[in-house]
């Protein structure tokens, strides 16, 4: 009868071992000192950090003293945050009910019935269709 146990050797795989340019260039500059010959290295600036070059040397901070703009995002008009509140009240529904509907947070229904929301076109087509009205445009009541 024919022996059925298997004779197999296990197969280990292995990565081959990192090399980094830095054992040579240690091996090189250790060889050059033993040999007393001149030594040359070169020093990296910010290297292997993350800051970027104008953070390090500050070349933009006279641009940004000198910026006299006002910058803030566009909030929500007074008068579209009115008609939202008054279209959702005339539907019966609470906020939570409204943000329901249009697939959205309470959040984002009470931000815009607040006026702190930045305007989104989408969300306000989506308000519109949910609640049956006009809120932007020449088509809008007032």
């Amino acid at each position: 009868m024919a022996d059925l146990r298997q004779d197999w050797e296990p197969v280990v795989v292995r990565k081959k071992a990192p090399t980094s340019g830095a054992k040579k260039d240690e091996k090189a500059v250790n060889a050059a000192r033993r040999a007393g010959g001149p030594i040359e290295t070169i020093k990296k600036f910010n290297a292997g950090s993350n800051k970027a070059a104008t953070s390090a040397t500050g070349l933009n901070t006279k641009k940004l003293d000198d910026e006299t703009d006002v910058l803030a995002h566009e909030k929500v008009p007074t008068e579209l945050k009115r008609k939202i509140m008054q279209a959702r009240l005339d539907k019966k529904m609470t906020q939570a009910q409204l943000a329901q509907l249009i697939n959205e947070k309470p959040q984002i229904v009470q931000e815009y019935e607040s006026g702190k929301a930045i305007p989104n076109q989408q969300i306000i087509s989506k308000l519109e269709r949910v609640l049956g009205t006009k809120l932007r445009g020449a088509g809008a009541k007032k």
